[in-house]
């Protein structure tokens, strides 16, 4: 069973507890600083309680029964007497349609109580359906030790910054610009801003000599394989945007990472199958981004190698349009570590070339033959990316021009997802032909060298 997190305010309510013990004094202790009106209904009552009441008036104890009269005109019901009681009142809760929390019978529960992080206005809650309390605790915990302990003082700010902009800034994407960089400002510096910080954000957003203030664009590397492959800087820009136009050679867990606000635009592209064309990809990019809205556009690997991200960067800065590329691991480098491959190595590889798999239809068969006479004299690792469908050609110019055939080469494909490969061992002579007999999945590089031969991890 899935809770859905809902927040509502609760200050002046009326909750009844039926309970008097040490589980009844957790839950009061959770409650007592939202401003509920409490009442403990029970023949006995723990010290922790009676301690509580007295320092606080909004927490009255009555030593006695639970009767069904006590259920009238309250807005909720903890019920942590023993199964006898607490069943009967949940009977009496249903007929009356009083949610109801019953401890440790999660069937009966209307509610239930998360694991609680609380400084100030700012409140986030753990749950796991139930099935791990503990699990709850521990993510509370890891939670609470990285929100700051300026945390309130910092969204009191905030507050003020949000009724300042609708003061002074008339525009709504000038509006919302000022209060995003402020925000973000304030985070990243962990306090508030001084009174030149404020007047230094505020003076951009009036000066009239912009019409529009664009957020910009990131060009963001989500890595070769896994989402933990991805940067804290990557994590940190999908966490801001307001559209994500991304790839299909990504793991799909970052978009998890979005607001809920944010716009997911698919835009992959494989060999044979594009969801769209490159110049339709940098007018949806430049559109978007014109809108006044935050782009970020996810691409596997590196933006900029062989992901065309520079093309996108130029489009967007002929617009006028803010932008940046946020480094990702490129699977010319990522995967091959990941088989035990590395790509120089003391001895075997002084340097390694990353090389495009597809062939280039504008070169003169005189420049194409310098340029593979050129690879076949270097002694050193070659990795061709999206080569596969080449590996014929890649293999047999080659060797026709000075490598060796019994050169190894490794042919490697990795998963999206989990961070697994597959990964096929041969020569120059033969991994053509291996790599046809199997099947090998796409997409895949090549790395051809003495590299190829190792295989460093487990």
């Amino acid at each position: 069973m899935s809770y859905f997190p809902f927040f509502r305010e609760i200050e002046g309510e009326k909750c009844l507890v039926i309970g008097g013990g040490k589980v009844a004094a957790r839950k009061i202790s959770r409650l007592k600083g939202f401003g509920v009106k409490i009442k403990v209904v029970a023949p006995s009552i723990v010290s922790d309680i009676e301690a509580v009441a007295q320092a606080c008036d909004n927490i009255s104890v009555e030593r006695r029964i639970f009767t069904p009269q006590d259920i009238e005109n309250v807005d909720f019901v903890i019920a942590a007497a023993g199964e006898e009681v607490d069943k009967e009142a949940t009977r009496l809760c249903k007929e009356k349609a009083i949610p109801v929390n019953v401890v440790d019978n999660q069937e009966l529960c209307d509610f239930i109580f998360p694991s609680i992080v609380q400084k100030g206005d700012m409140v986030a809650g753990f749950v796991t359906g139930g099935k791990s309390p503990h699990v709850a605790a521990k993510l509370r915990r890891d939670f609470e030790a990285n929100v700051s302990d300026n945390i309130e003082s910092i969204l009191d700010y905030l507050s003020e910054v949000r009724t300042l902009a609708k003061e002074k800034i008339d525009d709504d994407r000038k509006r919302a610009a000022f209060i995003r960089e402020v925000s973000e400002f304030c985070m990243k510096a962990d306090r508030v801003c001084s009174n030149k910080e404020e007047n230094a954000f505020l003076q951009k957003y009036l000066d009239n000599r912009s019409e529009t203030v664009l957020p910009g664009a990131a060009l963001v590397g989500a890595g070769c394989g896994s989402y933990e492959l991805i940067t804290i800087k990557g994590l940190n820009e999908i966490r801001r945007a307001e559209v994500i136009v991304y790839d299909d050679l990504i793991d799909e867990h970052l978009l998890e990472f979005a607001p809920e606000s944010c716009e997911l635009i698919y835009a992959g592209k494989r060999s044979g199958r594009h969801s769209k064309a490159q110049e339709e990809i940098n007018e949806l990019l430049v559109e978007k981004a014109l809108e006044g809205r935050y782009v970020v556009r996810l691409k596997g690997g590196d933006p900029y190698v062989f992901g065309r991200g520079g093309e996108e960067a130029l489009a967007l800065k002929e617009h006028g349009i803010p932008v940046h590329e946020v480094p990702g691991v490129t699977s010319g480098i990522g995967l091959c570590g990941m088989a035990g491959i590395p790509v120089t190595h003391r001895g075997a590889s002084r340097g390694f070339h990353v090389i495009t798999g597809h062939t280039a239809d504008n070169l003169s068969p005189e420049v194409e033959e310098i340029r593979w006479k050129s690879y076949a004299k270097l002694d050193e690792t070659f990795v061709f990316l999206m080569g596969l469908k080449s590996i014929d050609m890649i293999t047999e110019k080659l060797m026709r021009y000075g490598k060796l055939s019994d050169t190894p080469v490794a042919v490697i494909h990795g998963e999206n997802t989990d961070g697994t490969y597959v990964k096929l061992v041969g020569t120059l002579s033969d991994i053509a032909a291996k790599v046809k007999e199997v099947d090998f999945p796409s997409p895949a590089i090549i790395v051809v060298g003495e590299v190829a031969s190792l295989e460093l991890t487990d």
